[in-house]
């Protein structure tokens, strides 16, 4: 779909992207900048930059680079039609009604199709759970104490043990093999001819939050292996990003989802009336299941398995619901072993008993270190206290860690003086750590990666949008032209007609680039890694030296290029003006 320019620039501009993006990443204010970790890579420290000066998000760590609609289309697989459509919606502004051009329409087809499929597939495999064909995994799911209404509910169903039997169905639906390529629901072989992924298992439809089959998760009936085969990732389903049952949980009452760790977990705990349970999808927790719960609810409980592989999966699902600013409790169910098992014995009400004990996430993490130590030795009990005051150092405001220091010490009978002397003179170390990993970071990584041109030229550009006041002494020296590569010399080009009109604005630039990389690289060159960073003195010099570089470079590319004498003699002549320029702030 094609939108002009003044429609993108005011969908753009009146969705301010530090409010979008902290919906998806929890950003803290650093300088004039906002920075999380970035959503595009796993890291500890935040490299993920956002500016809301320049309407861009730039990330250090990977290069990550755009504006705010680049940052959905990324982040949630979006088209730029289904972005533009989203943020305009959140701004409260009409989008015109555009056709669709030949390419878009087809991409959105395919995906209308591949949910068209998706859902004739779940309405078979329900019809064949339902048949006498299907008895053996009805009476599973019977013997695993689910009613019918539940099983209907959840649209689960059966696949039969032919091979070759949902996709002799949706041939005779009509469906060609090209689009059921695009399903995931087959394997295409040369030899073997099409087979079914699915065969002999019980199924589960997975739908997004609009209740649309986007995939599909089997279980097998036996000790078969996998125990559990899901849905390979399509045009209309990424794992990272999907979480079950969240179609029915996001209508639920609660204030709080209750996060388990699989569909049984998920359908048990509904059908005992917890509507509010959901599931990540057969792959470890993600910055993805994080952001998209966090839409809906602001605190979570998880009811992960009770054995040490449950523990370790929480452990890991904590640093990303705490990311995204949710509020966190463990359930402790021993000494059964997942949600499902502890309704079958217990009941719903001691469930929700649990529920309202359930242990505050950071005394659980401090439990799952302790058992790491053998207390009764003296220097295990001390690494143990030092381990738990370096974990103290997450908690950046004073008030919060000195709240989390006395629970501790209340939970595990640690000393309190002790304890808050280990975690001061950590804190002093780590500053110091801190600082000296930010100036590597932010200055010598980027810089080794590009070459000295083009780190100048990101230098300059960042500077100038910074201290627009120089402006006019910067474009006495050098053009557009003198960028030397094609891409930023056009990038420079718009760059210097906003600065002439002094209205300098980026973001918009990249609208007229349609290709990620693009976008990457035009973020890159206006987010200078040490633009904020320097004093009145090192900034000038830093954008003169930037500026002779940039220039020099230019005259260095036309006298390799130069055929006539006096051209030469023109250059030479130029190159002994820079030894006179000084650009003064």
């Amino acid at each position: 779909m094609f939108y002009s320019e003044d429609t993108i620039e005011q969908v753009r501009s009146e969705n301010n992207i530090v409010d979008v993006i902290g919906d998806y990443v929890k950003l803290t204010k650093k300088g004039s900048s906002y920075f999380g970790l970035c959503p595009f890579h796993n890291e500890k420290t935040p490299s993920f930059s956002v500016s809301p000066h320049k309407q861009m998000y730039y990330c250090f760590g990977c290069g990550e680079g755009g504006n705010v609609i680049s940052f959905l289309m990324k982040y949630e697989n979006y088209s730029f039609t289904e972005a533009m459509e989203v943020l305009a919606n959140r701004a409260g502004i009409t989008l015109p009604k555009q056709e669709y051009s030949k390419a878009k329409k087809q991409e959105q087809d395919l995906k209308s199709k591949i949910i068209e499929a998706n859902t004739e597939a779940a309405k078979y495999y329900y019809h064949l759970l339902m048949s006498k064909r299907g008895q053996t995994a009805y009476h599973y799911l019977r013997g695993r104490e689910l009613d019918d209404e539940t099983i209907t509910g959840f649209g689960l169903g059966y696949s039969d043990k032919y091979s070759d039997n949902l996709y002799n169905y949706l041939k005779e639906k009509g469906y060609d093999d090209n689009l059921l390529k695009e399903t995931g629901l087959f394997t295409f072989d040369e030899k073997r001819g099409v087979n079914d992924k699915f065969w002999n298992r019980v199924m589960f439809p997975i739908m997004d939050a609009n209740n649309r089959v986007v995939a599909f998760g089997g279980r097998v009936m036996g000790d078969a292996m996998p125990k559990y085969l899901n849905s390979p990732e399509t045009k209309v389903f990424n794992k990272s990003h999907t979480v079950y049952g969240l179609n029915k949980a996001r209508k639920a009452r609660e204030n709080y989802f209750i996060v388990c760790e699989g569909y049984m977990d998920v359908i048990s705990l509904h059908q005992a009336g917890f509507t509010n349970a959901v599931a990540a999808l057969g792959t470890s927790f993600t910055s993805g299941h994080a952001s998209l719960i966090k839409r809906y609810v602001d605190e979570v409980v998880l009811s992960f398995d009770s054995d040490e592989a449950g523990t370790k999966a929480a452990l890991r699902a904590i640093p990303y619901l705490r990311d995204v600013g949710l509020k966190i409790k463990v359930l402790n169910m021993d000494p059964y072993k997942d949600p499902d098992e502890f309704i079958k014995e217990l009941g719903k009400e001691d469930y929700e008993k649990r529920i309202k004990n359930a242990t505050n996430f950071f005394i659980f993490e401090v439990g799952a270190k302790q058992k790491e130590f053998n207390l009764h030795d003296p220097q295990e009990k001390t690494q143990f206290h030092n381990e738990v005051a370096s974990m103290l150092l997450e908690f950046k405001d004073d008030v919060e860690r000195k709240n989390y220091i006395e629970a501790v010490c209340n939970e595990f009978d640690i000393p309190k003086d002790g304890l808050e002397s280990l975690v001061k003179s950590k804190a002093l170390t780590y500053v110091e750590k801190d600082k000296k990993y930010e100036e590597k970071k932010f200055v010598s990584k980027e810089q080794k990666k590009e070459s000295a041109s083009v780190g100048a030229g990101r230098i300059l550009l960042a500077c100038l949008l910074d201290n627009p006041s120089i402006f006019s002494k910067v474009k006495a020296v050098i053009s557009p032209e003198d960028f030397g590569d094609e891409f930023y010399v056009s990038v420079a080009t718009k760059f210097w007609e906003q600065m002439e009109e002094g209205k300098p604005n980026p973001a918009s630039i990249m609208d007229q680039f349609t290709d990620e990389d693009e976008h990457k690289k035009v973020a890159a060159l206006f987010v200078s890694p040490i633009s904020h960073e320097l004093g009145h003195d090192e900034l000038e010099r830093a954008i003169n030296d930037s500026v002779l570089k940039i220039k020099k470079d230019s005259l260095e590319r036309k006298a390799a290029n130069a055929k006539e004498i006096n051209e030469l003699q023109d250059l030479m002549k130029q190159q002994k003006e820079l030894e006179k320029v000084y650009i003064k702030l």
